[in-house]
């Protein structure tokens, strides 16, 4: 039996989800995502696949699913009809038409995670579901150094949290820099915010929060630049404890090749 395949671009706003994978009794990306095409298919016969797991309150600025069909779709339909049918906080940005060659998962070439924060005063409620707000008194530029040792082939098992058997630890990144937040604004959005800019290929399980606490324990003076360059060789697989609040992480774009 021929099948249709079509890769669908998606945005998301994760502070009220636990993350995108299905879990039993919890609300995912993921279960939405099938409820919806569900409903519209009107149908169970058809299957669908992400290209990142993201975690609870983690957002998307540009995510991805594959959704396969034993049916063709008109793409402009199942474009309206996704979004007239998805909550507000998920978002249908736009659908390809792909053969059975594609594959999803190492498709991938670059993607791009970025860390919103603030530091020196509480932010207004509001800007939590974006931005995480650090009362403590950073040291920016220090954190700038440390974001610099990053960048490069390393060894990133000490930044994965129960990494499964035979997991490929040493990773390439291609950027890791501090930067003002110029991406998102808002009138409560604190004067000034921050964003951490990490890409690579692909990232292991809260990889990119557990190199974000490193720069937050930097910040306070916890640790320092020459502790970050060790837990890089890989020496030993004992995960750091400081892991970076959620909800200040969001995918914001992917490359496919």
């Amino acid at each position: 039996m021929k099948k249709y395949y079509y890769l669908i671009h998606i945005q998301y706003l994760g502070y009220r989800y636990h993350g995108w994978l299905k879990q039993p009794g919890l609300k995912t990306i993921e279960f939405m995502i099938k409820k919806t095409a569900r409903f519209i298919l009107g149908h169970t016969n058809f299957k669908i696949l992400g290209t990142s797991r993201t975690d609870a309150k983690v957002s998307a600025n540009h995510s991805a699913f594959e959704l396969f069909v034993n049916d063709p779709l008109n793409i402009n339909q199942l474009f309206r009809d996704f979004n007239q049918n998805l909550p507000n906080d998920i978002k249908v940005i736009k659908i390809e038409e792909k053969d059975k060659f594609f594959n999803i998962i190492n498709a991938p070439r670059i993607k791009e995670y970025i860390y919103l924060f603030s530091f020196g005063e509480k932010c207004h409620p509001f800007s939590a579901p974006l931005i995480s707000s650090f009362q403590d008194d950073l040291d920016l530029d220090l954190m700038k150094q440390g974001a610099l040792l990053f960048k490069g082939k390393h060894n990133f098992i000490k930044y994965c949290t129960k990494p499964k058997s035979g997991i490929i630890s040493e990773r390439e990144i291609l950027v890791s820099k501090i930067k003002e937040n110029t991406i998102f604004k808002a009138n409560f959005f604190p004067a000034k915010s921050y964003a951490y800019h990490i890409h690579s290929k692909g990232f292991m399980r809260y990889q990119v929060r557990l190199i974000m606490g490193q720069l937050l324990s930097l910040g306070r003076g916890e640790t320092g630049l020459n502790d970050i360059k060790e837990s890089l060789k890989g020496c030993d697989n004992q995960p750091l404890r400081h892991i970076a609040p959620s909800s200040g992480l969001i995918l914001n774009k992917i490359e496919f090749d």
